[in-house]
């Protein structure tokens, strides 16, 4: 259980630096001005998302032979690799948010991780694992640990940290769950 904690936690708080919820974690705490309320948006729209993930991926797990699950989660996980690399961008619009910092964060969130690349790393995660309730703590941990750095210190890690050198540090994180995956597959 330990080891399905640690590696979502990893996977999701490397991968979630630079990824567009972090930057919507950003842009709510520079418009709201209101850590805490922001910080319990996220966590509420993280575990929803995340368990409805990890059960789907845990329920994937018992339904497809597993040397076939193992090849589609390494090619899963190298792609996510890829897509990594790929820099995100908010969309933001110019609309007050009338709901306040706590229901507005909730709803932006949640939606915002609907097919995001750490929803679906969830539910390869919890497929890998077979452990809904360990992957969605670690994956949530994960988010809270990273979106709240972009809550509380911003503004000051975007001077200090290259994103670019934090995308390549994640990818590298997919391609070792994606060869780690395959590798099993291939050896049974």
């Amino acid at each position: 259980m330990f080891e399905s904690i640690l590696s979502s936690f990893t996977l999701v708080a490397v991968s979630e630096m630079g990824d567009k919820t972090q930057l919507l974690a950003f842009s709510l705490a520079t418009r709201f001005k209101q850590p805490w309320p922001i910080m319990a948006g996220i966590f509420v729209a993280t575990i929803l998302n995340h368990a409805l993930a990890s059960a789907m991926g845990t329920w994937i797990s018992v339904h497809v032979p597993a040397t076939t699950l193992a090849y589609i989660l390494g090619a899963t996980f190298i792609a996510f690799g890829i897509w990594t690399l790929k820099p995100d961008t908010l969309d933001e619009e110019g609309k007050s948010h009338r709901l306040g910092p706590f229901v507005t964060t909730t709803i932006l969130f949640f939606l915002a991780e609907m097919g995001d690349k750490t929803q679906l790393a969830t539910v390869a995660l919890g497929a890998r694992y077979q452990s809904a309730v360990a992957v969605t703590f670690g994956t949530t941990l994960g988010m809270m640990v990273t979106d709240g750095l972009a809550v509380f210190l911003g503004e000051k890690i975007a001077q200090k940290v290259q994103m670019k050198a934090i995308r390549w540090a994640a990818a590298s994180l997919f391609f070792i769950f994606g060869g780690i995956s395959l590798w099993s597959a291939w050896a049974r």
